[in-house]
């Protein structure tokens, strides 16, 4: 209170914290807009006139929808190298009188269900065939907790065979066929991981830790940049397909993004740059097709689950089995 009676100002510990709320919701809302835009922008070919069209009408859930469904693997990615980094190096320098490294000092501040969401939803949201390397992270994260298990070294090799044993029974199948068909990063990212993992925990030697630190942050960063790209650049319009019928009696396929549709015409960001307005009239079929970035590159599966599926959109898969892709998305135009 000051002398009129009128309350003071907050305390300097409540109006940094107020700021800080501040700078957060600033970034939690202000970051995402401009991503979005930034990918209307990329999708439009950086023409001004097409940016407003499609701001104008690709609604904020949309946007939001896309970025979820895109960005939730970017996200969790850099989250889980981070924390795991971060717990290597928290035990490596434990007693020492100098500063923690940052990625430290993040690792122990993070409380521990913060930690068991961002690996369910990274389980849930990674492709398969990255989930191998989840089990690194996981036992790099939480070797504390493992640590504090008082167990016997017999009980704890039973258990690691025994968990060697399932994942070989679950992935030594698809291991097999990929090697018969040469794919060799993926019969790493398989293999290689688990073993990895046996090793992961405990401090670095003390000469490794400073370089370890020092590199750290801006190799991740690297690597969320080149990560980025292909986010930023992922259509979030529908791609199609449209079987157009023109004077000639020729039918004409219009491949491109659907921006609005309403009584009367049909606007299509086509594939390779424009607007197209379509009358409505004119069009006699339309197929919704995949995009070059959702065709499959490998052809093996993990217990009926395909690699390239994340766990959810393999569920989805059971409820909705994916539908043939048409002839006409292979068309060139």
């Amino acid at each position: 209170m000051t002398g009129s009676g009128e309350p003071g100002p907050p305390p300097p510990r409540k109006r940094s914290a107020w700021r800080a709320g501040q700078g957060f919701w600033t970034v939690a809302v202000g970051v995402p807009a401009v991503f979005s835009v930034m990918r209307l922008w990329i999708e439009a070919g950086g023409e001004l006139q097409t940016t407003l069209l499609l701001v104008a009408n690709v609604g904020p859930v949309n946007l939001l929808a896309a970025l979820f469904t895109t960005a939730t693997r970017l996200v969790t990615t850099g989250l889980v190298a981070v924390f795991a980094l971060g717990s290597v190096l928290a035990v490596s320098t434990e007693g020492w009188p100098r500063r923690r490294p940052l990625f430290a000092r993040w690792y122990a501040i993070a409380p521990p269900w913060f930690l068991a969401g961002l690996f369910a939803i990274a389980l849930t949201t990674w492709q398969i065939i990255y989930l191998p390397l989840l089990v690194v992270a996981a036992v790099a994260v939480f070797q504390r907790e493992l640590t504090a298990l008082a167990w016997p070294r017999w009980r704890w090799a039973a258990t690691v065979a025994a968990a060697l044993a399932g994942y070989g029974w679950l992935v030594g199948p698809t291991v097999l066929q990929a090697w018969r068909t040469g794919e060799l990063f993926a019969v790493a990212l398989l293999v290689v991981p688990p073993l990895l993992a046996l090793g992961v925990s405990g401090p670095l030697p003390r000469w490794l830790v400073l370089p370890a630190a020092a590199l750290a942050q801006p190799g991740i960063a690297v690597v969320l940049l080149i990560a980025a790209v292909p986010v930023v650049m992922t259509p979030v319009l529908p791609m199609t397909v449209t079987t157009v019928a023109t004077q000639a009696g020729v039918p004409e396929e219009v491949r491109g993004h659907v921006i609005s549709t309403d009584d009367v015409s049909t606007v299509i960001l086509q594939e390779r740059g424009g607007v197209r307005y379509i009358d409505n009239d004119d069009i006699a079929a339309r197929v919704l097709c995949p995009t070059a970035e959702e065709l499959v590159r490998y052809r093996f599966r993990v217990r009926e689950f395909h690699v390239e599926d994340s766990l959810l959109g393999a569920l989805g898969r059971r409820v909705r089995p994916m539908a043939p892709v048409s002839a006409v998305c292979r068309i060139p135009t």
